[in-house]
Order: structure tokens, then sequence, then C-alpha cells
């Protein structure tokens, strides 16, 4: 391929239903805890994808750490892992979403009074079905009493309001604690409660845990005893302890588990403790904590998509290759795209582009086999997914990749879905340009497809458009504010960069997410079988929801399945719109999915290429009424019709005192939610609500500042 400078190249965030412990699980249940089938998950918790790690006042940053890696190796993708301060935990909606919360390590102290609030919330969340792991000072602040190196300087005695536990967590385990400072850590061996063959696991980080006083009596109150020390001041004594708290369920641990012992500060106490261990016994008690973190995470209902040890891996996939191509019946589009990358890359490195966020290299067609066989042998540490380059292969005259070489999305089956949907739309040809998802993008794995867009501004200042990128998975996705979008297998997520004609109104840009999420549920009405798409609505401002009729119960049950995250980006004039989505088409549990909506025994043809191919013409259709109106006006009827919160009850906590509203609708003119005084009489003024600045708690019918 000749430089793309110099010359022309041809004509260019717990399962919904949790899934019940893995034989394997269970057979090391029945072989290390005695405890046989009746400790189970505790009870499902809606949409709980999220795992939260508490980060505020008393944590250790190496504790939060450790856990946030251990967690997110173990449990991605089928869970997001992220931090939550102590004002999240008391404002915000987070127990809808959370499959477990978890305090980890630090000072039960500081707890104390930054939890003060957030300790009703938490305690209602774990009864209702929720999940804890408190670990170390998490385990002493997740008891209902503590008495820690009493008679010394450093005594602390006094109840704990969280009371998983019902007794008293003591401390320290073993001698010679002392604050910020390794000086008293060191590895540990503990027990699990087996009657015949006890297994010990060796090399367990410690450091100022504590025990369970007494947790062998209590069982009758919901406790089991999970682990022993095996040494120490607490020999014998229990190190961890499941608590059933209504239908939810506690694991308090008095050792760091979450500690990989490869890795600071747990790999030098086992040097101190075993100081003749070899490297080959290191990895053998590594898989061990590995084992034992996993099942503990089962117990808690939680779902690792590894089977053994043996299969989790050190690093990860690394990004892959994206292409660029077209639809075979317009291969002069690829030609704009290369004009476009000569007068933007470098005279020097003409196959090169070094962006805000990200360097490109352009490589022809030919290449992809071998770029991709080399991405694909590639293992990256999380902390090092920034520095890696992106890689763009580029078709010329309407090819695609194989299907053995694209394998979890066929690019020519997708293109003929286009093709049809187009044409049952009466789509006309766009002259010069080309239709919604005619130019795409495409990686099996890639980082983000939005901060392709957002965050490389030379690439999207220039780019053409409407410009497709689609992943099959994202190691980063992003949602609103600070959300990371989960990327499970069979998620359909991708960035589609529009640009509006200038003398767009900038107060109508608020207006694209409610078209984009409405044309994403008409999308699916036409792409479902039957009438399954009916269940598909649309949740204020962004989300997409499936309301499901509980057969049992008679009543709806609401589950996400998407969002929509649309960034706006001015220069000379003009604004770049990039619209990020995600919708759940083929997942598995724990996420719920358009597949999970057809009724058994349904012949569907839901495929994502199918999904996407039907997604881009339906909005296509609907963006050039709304550029012709000037108005969300035309689709107004319609969105009500489609969205799930008419004449709803719901308490708006934006002002003092908070104030009972019902909601009206959307203003024509800012896109602004419309509520009305529930209790204002006739003539009571309207209180309108902006979408980016108010968080919709809607299973708690509470709208609250964004924070």
């Amino acid at each position: 391929m000749q430089a793309i400078f110099t010359a022309r190249i041809g004509s260019y965030t717990k399962p919904d239903t949790p899934p019940d412990i893995t034989p394997e699980a269970e057979d090391f249940l029945a072989e290390t805890f005695e405890i046989d089938h009746d400790l189970r998950p505790p009870a499902p918790f809606d949409m709980s994808i999220n795992v939260l790690v508490y980060n505020g006042p008393g944590v250790s940053q190496t504790s939060v750490g450790h856990t946030i890696h251990s967690l997110r190796t173990l449990l991605r993708p089928n869970y997001s892992v992220n931090t939550i301060t102590p004002q999240a935990l008391t404002d915000d909606p987070w127990p809808a979403s959370c499959a477990l919360l978890v305090i980890p390590g630090g000072r039960d102290m500081p707890y104390v009074s930054a939890l003060e609030k957030a300790n009703p919330r938490i305690k209602e969340y774990v009864k209702r079905g929720g999940s804890f792991l408190g670990i170390c000072a998490g385990g002493y602040y997740g008891s209902a009493h503590v008495e820690w190196e009493v008679g010394t300087p450093l005594e602390v005695i006094g109840d704990r309001a969280l009371a998983f536990f019902p007794g008293t967590a003591k401390g320290c385990a073993f001698e010679g604690f002392v604050y910020e400072s390794e000086a008293g850590a060191r590895a540990i061996d503990v027990q699990v409660n087996a009657a015949e063959t006890p297994r010990t696991f060796k090399g367990i980080y410690y450091n100022g845990g504590g025990y369970f006083e007494n947790a062998e009596t209590l069982q009758s109150k919901g406790i089991r005893v999970l682990s022993v020390y095996t040494e120490g001041l607490a020999k014998g004594k229990a190190a961890a302890v499941a608590c059933d708290v209504g239908a939810g369920r506690a694991i308090l641990m008095g050792p760091h588990m979450e500690y990989p012992i490869t890795l600071e500060p747990a790999a030098a106490a086992l040097k101190r403790s075993y100081p003749d261990i070899n490297d080959s016994e290191i990895a053998e008690l590594e898989r061990a904590r590995w084992d034992m973190m996993k099942t503990m995470l089962e117990l808690l209902g939680l779902h690792s998509p590894y089977k053994t040890s043996e299969d989790v891996p050190s690093r990860s996939p690394g990004p892959l290759p994206q292409v660029l191509v077209s639809t075979p019946s317009n291969p002069s589009i690829v030609s704009r795209y290369l004009d476009v990358l000569r007068s933007i890359c470098p005279h020097e490195t003409p196959n090169r582009l070094q962006d805000a966020n990200d360097t490109f290299n352009f490589h022809p067609s030919a290449n992809f086999t071998s770029i991709l066989a080399r991405s694909r042998e590639r293992r990256v540490a999380e902390e090092d997914l920034g520095l890696l380059e992106r890689d763009i292969v580029i078709y010329e005259g309407g090819c695609v990749p194989t299907n053995d070489q694209t394998p979890l999305f066929n690019l020519e089956t997708f293109f003929n879905h286009l093709s049809s949907m187009r044409s049952s739309l009466s789509l006309r040809d766009k002259g010069d340009g080309w239709g919604m998802g005619e130019a795409l993008l495409y990686g099996e794995i890639i980082t983000s497809t939005q901060t392709l867009f957002d965050k490389n501004p030379t690439l999207l200042s220039a780019l053409p458009y409407p410009t497709l990128s689609l992943a099959s998975h994202q190691l980063s996705g992003r949602g609103r504010g600070s959300n990371i979008w989960l990327s499970p297998s069979g998620c359909l997520q991708f960035s589609l960069l529009l640009r509006p004609p200038q003398g767009f109104r900038s107060t109508s840009l608020v207006f694209i997410q409610y078209l984009f999420g409405l044309a994403v549920v008409e999308a699916c009405r036409k792409a479902m079988p039957g009438n399954s798409g009916e269940q598909v609505r649309l949740k204020w401002p962004n989300d997409v929801y499936a309301a499901i009729k509980n057969e049992s119960t008679g009543k709806e049950e609401l589950k996400k399945l998407g969002g929509i995250l649309v960034t706006t980006n001015f220069s000379g004039g003009l604004v770049d719109v990039v619209i990020g989505c995600g919708i759940n088409v083929l997942n598995p549990l724990p996420t719920t999915s358009l597949s999970q909506l057809v009724p058994p025994g349904t012949q569907s043809e839901l495929t994502m290429e199918k999904t996407i191919a039907t997604i881009m013409p339906v909005f296509e259709q609907m963006w050039d009424t709304f550029l012709s109106h000037g108005s969300f006006e035309p689709f107004m009827d319609l969105y009500l019709t489609r969205w799930l919160h008419s004449d709803q009850l719901v308490t708006l906590t934006t002002v003092t005192p908070h104030q009972a509203v019902r909601i009206v609708g959307i203003t024509s003119d800012y896109g602004l939610l419309r509520t009305l005084p529930e209790r204002g009489g006739a003539g009571a003024p309207f209180i309108d609500l902006q979408p980016d600045g108010n968080s919709f708690d809607m299973m708690a019918g509470l709208i609250k500042l964004k924070r």
C-alpha cells in the first residue's frame, strides 16, 4: 500500500436470576465446608450488574487497589467493578443495579462517621437480597460489636450499625500490628471447616484483621463459619463467616484474601514467612487463592466466567485492529476517507496519526491477517491499555474481511440486512453522501467506540459523516457521567458520528438522545419476532428497558437493556455529535437481553448484524424528519407512548422540602422533564427538570441531583 498522504489508493452497570453454584464449586463446597446444599447464593437482586467498592475516609488505598484488581480479574465481563463514595452510597440510586457492595480494608473508626447516613440504605439493600463483602476493617464494620487491641493505646471498643454478624469481632488475631506499616504483616494459613478432610490455604496476607467470637454457636441465627485461623492469638477462631441477612447475605473476613500473593505487599510478607518458597510453589498458592475467592463470590450469588483457577488470566487480551469498510454497493465511500487521512497525517509519517488520546496506524487490507494474528497473541495489563496504539486496516473497492477474520460479526450479512431495511423504509440515496451504517469501522475488541471519536479531535473534525464505529467487545466502554458500560458477550456497542447542518439550533441537541432512544425501541419492534419487541421501552432520559410481566404476580418487572450517551464538540461554527449506545442483544445471564424477551419455542432470527442493520435506517429516517421539521414535535406522541413514565408519581429531592410531583411529559422547546406538583391544585406551576442535571431512581420513585 502506498503512503496515504502521497498517493490515491483506488476509488474508501448480579444475575437477574443468578445461576446455581457451578458443579465445580459445589464439589469444592462439599469437600471443604461440610455445608451441603443449604448455603446457597442469596435471592436475586434485580438488574444487578455493578460491583461497588467503598472508597472514602478510612480506606487503605492498597486494599482498594487489590480489591478492584482481584474482582475485575474474576468477574469481568459479567460485572462492572468500580468505586463508590460515602455521598453516593447515601444519595445515589445504586442498590437497584448493585450485585455486590464491598467495604475493603483500612480503619474501621472513620467508616463509622463517613457511612453513618448510608448505613440504613446498606442494611436495607442486603435485607432485600443484596450481597455484602467486608474485608479486614470492613469485617469489623459489618459486625454488631468491635473489640480491638483492648488494653493498648490503640484500643477501639464500640457497637456498629450494620450488625450483619450479630456478635463481636475481636482483634488483632496476631501480635505486632503497627498502623500504616508492614511491621506486623505476615502470610498466614487458614483452614476451611471440614469434618473429614480439612483443607488449608497457605500464604494469605494478614495485617490487623480480626476473628468472629463464638461464631460457631450462632448457626441458628444464620451464621456459618467459612474458615478458621490455624495459629496465633486466634487459633481455632473464625477467620471468615457467612451471614444470612433477610433475603441477602454478607461475608465478613479478617485476612486479606483479595491481595494477590505475587504482588506487594503480600509477596514480601510471603517471603518473610516462607523464606525458602520457590516460584512454582508461589504459583500454586496463588491458584488456590483464586479458587477460594471465586467460591466466596459464588456464595454471594455472583458468577465468574472462569470455571477453575487455571482459567483465570494473569493478563487480558488486548485490543484487536479495526477494519474500515463500506457497503459493497458504494465502494467509493472509502476513497473519501483516504483523502481525509492523507490531509491529516504528517508528511514524514503518512500512514500514522498521533492524536490527543490515541496514535493510529493505517494498513492495507493485505496485512490484516498478520496484524490480527499478532494482536490475538498479545496480553496486556489493564494499566497499560492507554499506551497501546490503534491499528486500522482499510478495505477498498467494496471488499470486506471474511467471516473467519471477523467471527463475531459477519460484515457481508450486515450490509445485506442494511440494504434490505433501507429498501423497506424507502430511504433515498444520499447523492455524494451515504446512509447511516454504510461506512463502518469494526473491531472485535477495542478500548472504546466512544473515545475513538470524542477524545481524538484531529480525527473527529476531519472524518466524513455519518461514520459508524462498532465493537464486539470494549475494554473501557463509557456510560453517562462516570459510569462504565459493561461489554459482555452478546452486547451490541457502537458509536455514530453525525454533523448537523449549519443553522442547527443548539437548543435542539438535547432531543438527539430522545430521538435515538426512540429509534432503538422502534427498531427492536421490527427486528424481534412477533410482538416480543413491544416489551422494549424508554426510561428518561437515555436508557432502554424491558417491561416484563411476571406471570406469578401479574406485575411488570423492569430490567435494563441498554443506554445511550450523546456527546457534542463545537468547532468553527459546526457541531460534531457522537451518539454512543450499548444494547444487550444476545447476552446470557447475568444480564438481561433482547433474546430473553422472545418466548420459548418461537423461531427467532435475532442477530447482532440484523439488530444494528435495523437501528441505523430507522434512526436515519427519523433524523431526516427531525432536521426537516427543526423540532422533536413530530415524534412527541410516539415518544410518550413508548416511555415508562406517563402520569408517574415521583418524589423530587432537588427541592427542600422534598415534593411529590406527577410526570406530565417533555417540554417541546428545551426537552425538559415536565412535572406537576401532586398537591398544587388548579393553576399550580410546572416544575421542569434538565436531563443532564438530574438522576432518576425509577425503582425508588426519586429524582435527585446528578452528582
